[in-house]
């Protein structure tokens, strides 16, 4: 079987006795081309399904009008909502847009930043992988091309970051929890430093000082992935201390609501017992009973102003934005597990 292949502009050429010039000028609507030419080219390449290869034309004019989007995990809620605001903002801008996924691997991380960048896309948007252990390469890849990272982010890297005000978001869930009675708050965060658990760890642990509360490391539970399984995992171990916490703050709704599921597996009360509240605001945050009070990261909201930012560096590179950290507001999204009836 004959594998196939897209149409070129030599084979159009060649059809109609003209020069490949010609015919690119034709399908650009070009005013030195006559209309009868122009008509007799784009039939052609209608008639034989002819496709513009877009990365060669980015390499000829040095502007492809693509984006390069990559994100550590696509199937994550929070990650599609930002890409929804990512596509809808690009495509109002007249950009495309490429997405891939490093998985949180490093290596394959930079590999398809390399990648993008030798297709010629314009500029790229990325969040980080959770370790990061040398941004020299990602440096050079920046002197080459607009970068504008957004929720997960580092210090090192010197570009605009789109982000939330992660430990201030923080602070108001954990003074939220206080300001119902609570005195005994345990959190569940990550053990791997990454800047957003470290943000949200910092926000507790200033709410907790201002309100002149003790910090017990023994309710400061950490996990690798901070998963529903392992935040039903890490509330059974809180369950089975002689001094219980009277709340628990999750740095991710999907924790909180493995928290939530633990909590009811043996009836304790949510949240006159114990009160609950997550991050992020997903969908499940809703579905699960009780309905989760949580922070609400408006995802849209941060893929529509990192595409706004990296187009602006782009369109202008002599005013390029360079350092710049952007937050974007939250709020916290209140519901049963924490409201008394």
């Amino acid at each position: 079987m004959n594998k196939k292949r897209n149409t070129t502009l030599k084979e159009l050429a060649l059809e109609l006795g003209v020069s490949i010039s010609t015919v690119s000028r034709a399908l650009s609507d070009h005013p030195d081309i006559s209309s009868a030419t122009k008509e007799n080219v784009k039939e052609l390449a209608k008639r034989l399904n002819y496709a513009p290869n877009l990365f060669a034309r980015g390499f000829r004019s040095q502007e492809s009008h693509i984006l390069g989007v990559i994100v550590p995990n696509i199937s994550h809620l929070f990650t599609s909502t930002v890409l929804e605001g990512v596509l809808d903002e690009a495509e109002l801008r007249g950009y495309r847009v490429i997405i891939s996924e490093s998985k949180n691997n490093e290596n394959k991380q930079l590999e398809m930043l390399q990648t993008m960048t030798q297709f010629g896309v314009d500029g790229v948007l990325m969040s980080l992988t959770k370790k990061i252990s040398d941004v020299a390469q990602i440096l050079q890849i920046l002197k080459r091309v607009p970068l504008v990272l957004f929720d997960k982010v580092s210090d090192k890297i010197p570009c605009t970051q789109i982000v939330i005000d992660e430990e201030e978001a923080a602070f108001n869930a954990v003074e939220h929890l206080i300001g119902l009675g609570k005195k005994r708050i345990a959190i569940l965060k990550e053990t791997e430093n990454s800047f957003n658990s470290e943000k949200r760890y910092a926000g507790y642990l200033r709410a907790l000082k201002e309100n002149e509360l003790p910090i017990d490391e023994k309710i400061i539970l950490g996990t690798e992935d901070i998963s529903l399984v392992n935040g039903r995992r890490l509330t059974n171990v809180l369950l089975s201390m002689k001094e219980r916490p009277d709340a628990i703050f999750a740095i991710t709704d999907s924790a909180a609501i493995g928290a939530i599921k633990a909590l009811n597996k043996y009836k304790v009360g949510i949240p006159n017992e114990i009160a609950v509240v997550g991050f992020s605001n997903s969908m499940n945050s809703t579905i699960i009973q009780p309905a989760l009070t949580t922070v609400d990261q408006p995802g849209d909201t941060i893929g529509r102003t990192a595409v706004k930012y990296l187009i602006q560096e782009i369109e202008s590179p002599k005013a390029a934005i360079g350092t710049m950290t952007v937050e974007i507001k939250t709020n916290l999204i209140v519901r049963d597990s924490t409201f008394k009836i």
